[in-house]
């Protein structure tokens, strides 16, 4: 049982749903049996929002009950609202896409590309640090090269 629990954890943790504090989780439902995990983020933001909800249990009652403040509260509402269960799963946190391949790098990288030809992506980001000072990883480059040739 403690190696499925260990599973568990991990893949919370992997998938970036694993609760930071779930000793501050205080509804006994959470406390006893296998069900209710207070290291599931989503679960216990869920249950958080259907106590409010359904049972009318106030906000502030419910934020010192599920260890959370009360922000977190209306931002987990806010994010249900808008996109259901999966509004709940927290959001990646960095940048999106190739940030570093914008402007003139971009414009430096396209006119290296022959088309046909394979893309030499190694050397395409020794070339790019070399011009702009900037650690590109090739990986970076293929996929955007590969984005910039498929049309959406």
């Amino acid at each position: 049982m403690s190696t499925q629990r260990d599973r568990k954890a991990d893949a919370l943790l992997e998938e970036g749903t694993l609760n930071p504090a779930p000793e501050k989780v205080r509804d006994p439902k959470f406390l006893q049996g296998e069900f209710f995990d207070p290291r599931d983020g989503v679960q216990v933001k869920y249950e958080m929002l259907r106590r409010v909800s359904i049972e009318n249990a106030s906000v502030t009652h419910a934020s010192q009950e599920y260890g959370v403040s009360r922000p977190t509260y209306y931002q987990a509402k806010a994010s249900f609202q808008e996109a259901g269960i999966a509004g709940l799963v927290p959001r990646k946190r960095g940048p999106r896409g190739p940030h570093k391949l914008q402007g003139k790098v971009l414009t430096f990288l396209e006119g290296r590309i022959v088309p046909g030809e394979p893309i030499r992506a190694r050397e395409l980001s020794r070339l790019i640090r070399k011009e702009f000072g900037l650690d590109v990883h090739p990986r970076t480059i293929e996929r955007a090269v590969r984005v910039k040739k498929t049309p959406r």
